[in-house]
């Protein structure tokens, strides 16, 4: 499902978050957003995913979800969102309830994503017993349950250790390869947006707006260090001075 942003723009009250922010993420893209502290981008992706309203321009989609989809708009959180009394099969269960399946159907679609999550085995143990990295696969198997046309996904890796986060890049990637579903990823990490990302949208500071889109045109299979080397010094490039801009403002003292 292709999914589209016309000149998005959003305001807390007198604060300007977000000012005309156009997006059009293709059918089987991940786009990877980025930008400083503060610009917005958690904020877009709730607009995209209709959690929040925007004050200005509109969002829609295009084209039919997938066979046997529940929820076309589908989120991954950065703090996992677990029910802490639930088991992994529990919660993975939590997002079919609310949807018209029989048991078999639902005890169907649970097993079928512990098992291309690699979490089988730990379908009775409760969130407390497992690892960060556990819990967000748990949190990713819970969205696949779904069957998604778009995953909304908001610094999901970022509470990891750096050996648990790239070990989780690469399970993520074989899940998206196996189903290719429409992805929108925000991070603060580099790294990431570029092993990930098909295109990468820089945000400037608040109010956030497209700096650039940067695509990576690095197959897959060949994305190690040096060959993304170029376009990370891009991607520094763009958002370093942003940082800096950003940082400032939320130092500056707060004057009436």
């Amino acid at each position: 499902m292709r999914l589209i942003a016309e000149s998005i723009g959003h305001r807390f009250g007198r604060l300007e978050v977000l000012d005309g922010v156009s997006l059009d993420v293709a059918k089987g893209e991940i786009l990877a957003v980025i930008g400083p502290s503060g610009c917005g981008k958690s904020t877009l992706l709730g607009i995209l995913g209709g959690l929040l309203q925007p004050t200005e321009g509109a969002v829609s989609t295009e084209g039919a979800p997938p066979a046997g989809c529940l929820n076309p708009l589908t989120y991954v959180f950065q703090d996992f969102a677990l029910l802490p009394w639930r088991s992994v099969a529990g919660n993975v269960a939590f997002a079919l309830e609310h949807h018209a399946l029989d048991a078999a159907e639902r005890d169907e679609r649970i097993a079928e994503v512990l098992a291309t999550t690699g979490l089988a085995e730990f379908a009775d143990v409760l969130p407390k017993q497992l690892s960060g990295g556990m819990r967000q696969r748990v949190g990713i198997a819970r969205a696949l349950a779904v069957k998604p046309a778009v995953l909304l996904l908001d610094e999901p890796l970022s509470s990891l250790d750096a050996q648990t986060r790239e070990l989780l890049m690469e399970e993520f990637l074989a899940l998206w390869l196996l189903h290719r579903t429409t992805a929108v990823y925000v991070t603060h990490n580099l790294d990431e947006a570029l092993q990930l990302g098909d295109r990468v949208c820089v945000l400037s500071r608040r109010p956030g707006r497209i700096r650039e889109i940067v695509t990576v045109d690095v197959p897959r299979s060949e994305r190690d260090p040096s060959r993304l080397a170029p376009l990370r010094q891009r991607l520094w490039r763009l958002v370093q001075d942003e940082a800096r801009a950003a940082d400032r403002e939320t130092m500056a003292p707060v004057h009436g």
